[in-house]
């Protein structure tokens, strides 16, 4: 039999394992290297969202009509840049700018008023310290006048003593005595006299300053009154050009009219009407809208996120890079707010402008191949489960 079987026997011992153990050593190479990268690999996992925009970095305005009224001028066109502080809109003002000429005609009379009653005043406290100095120096020159008389009264009294001695030692006439007296009298009559218009000048001098001061008090308390009034006629006045201000619509910054209500001439508004929403200059960034289970507890700050814009193939136009600087902690409409930097405005081949639509993608996490595998499994399995309940 060994003789029968010869040639075959020869042909596999010159075979042998070797081109197995060749093939099952590269499957086990290849099932390795999978396996290491199932398990070792970090791939990249993106939430994405179609509701994403281009706005300006700092927020549009809405501009509005604040008061009702018929429609004077209007400088509206859809797309033209504006300055600002440029007038978009004026509102008739004729009523209002007719009450403020009222105002400003009675505040310039007050004024003139006022001017007069402070000429006044000013030239009664002048009036009141001259009065006073020339009252003083009445008083002092009475009070001298009166001391001169008091010292004459004094010495006419001494006189008199001694003339009377003089009588009663027999050296002198009677007449002379009766003279001395006679003096030492009119020298009192003389002091009490000096006395009673000292006192009467000391009395007309405080009637008179008296009568000086309320007048002056009541000067004073008419300029009070009529300051108020000048301060409320300015208040009002303030007001009455501040309605007038009120109906001339002006830019409030730079930027451009990004959408318009054409208004014309001697058309009505209604308080409260929007007619424009103004675009302001600068840069743009992205702001886009995820569901809360793709954003609430994965979109972070400093996510990098890339937008590619609608109408514009990225692969020709390239997309915007970006990155997250904020994510709402709240929802609303259902939704979350994410707002995103542009990195490279210039990586794209599209100008940037406000209001440009587009599909954003944001990095969340990185992750191996079994993990995502594993979280798969997850979801196949725990998805009967809610069926069922």
């Amino acid at each position: 039999m060994p003789v029968e079987f010869s040639r075959s026997t020869r042909s596999l011992n010159r075979d042998g394992f070797g081109r197995s153990m060749i093939a099952l050593g590269f499957a086990v190479l290849v099932l390795a290297l999978w396996l290491l990268w199932f398990f070792r690999a970090q791939v990249a996992r993106y939430e994405v969202t179609d509701s994403a925009r281009l706005e300006t970095e700092r927020a549009g305005y809405e501009l509005q009509t604040p008061v009702a009224g018929k429609v004077v001028t209007s400088n509206l066109a859809l797309g033209r840049a504006v300055e600002e502080g440029e007038i978009l809109v004026e509102i008739e003002t004729d009523a209002q700018r007719l009450e403020l000429r009222e105002t400003e005609a009675r505040q310039f009379a007050l004024k003139s008023q006022l001017e007069a009653r402070r000429v006044e005043l000013a030239a009664q406290e002048e009036t009141a310290i001259r009065e006073q100095l020339a009252s003083a120096a009445a008083v002092e020159q009475s009070r001298a006048q009166h001391s001169e008389a008091e010292a004459l009264r004094q010495l006419a009294d001494r006189e008199a003593e001694r003339q009377a001695q003089l009588v009663a030692s027999g050296l002198a006439a009677a007449r002379d005595q009766d003279r001395a007296t006679a003096e030492a009298r009119s020298r009192k009559a003389s002091v009490e006299s000096l006395s009673l218009a000292t006192s009467r000048l000391e009395r007309e001098q405080l009637k008179a300053e008296s009568e000086r001061q309320t007048l002056i008090q009541q000067l004073r308390v008419e300029i009070t009154r009529l300051q108020g009034e000048f301060l409320s006629l300015g208040k009002t006045a303030d007001r009455q050009q501040y309605e007038v201000v009120r109906r001339q619509i002006r830019a409030p910054e730079n930027g451009r009219l990004g959408e318009v209500t054409i208004l014309r001439p001697g058309s009505f508004v209604d308080e409260g009407s929007r007619f424009a929403v103004l675009i302001p200059r600068g840069g743009v960034r992205v702001v886009a809208e995820f569901l809360p289970a793709a954003a609430l507890g994965r979109i972070r700050p400093g996510q990098k996120a890339w937008m590619r814009l609608d109408g514009f193939p990225w692969t020709q136009y390239g997309a915007v890079r970006a990155t997250v600087e904020r994510a709402a902690d709240e929802v609303r409409n259902g939704r979350i707010r994410v707002e995103l930097r542009v990195d490279d405005p210039s990586a794209v081949q599209v100008p940037l402008q406000h209001g440009l639509p587009g599909t954003l993608e944001v990095q969340v996490e990185m992750v191996t191949p079994a993990t995502l595998a594993l979280r798969a499994a997850g979801q196949m399995l725990a998805q009967p489960e809610k069926q069922y309940r």
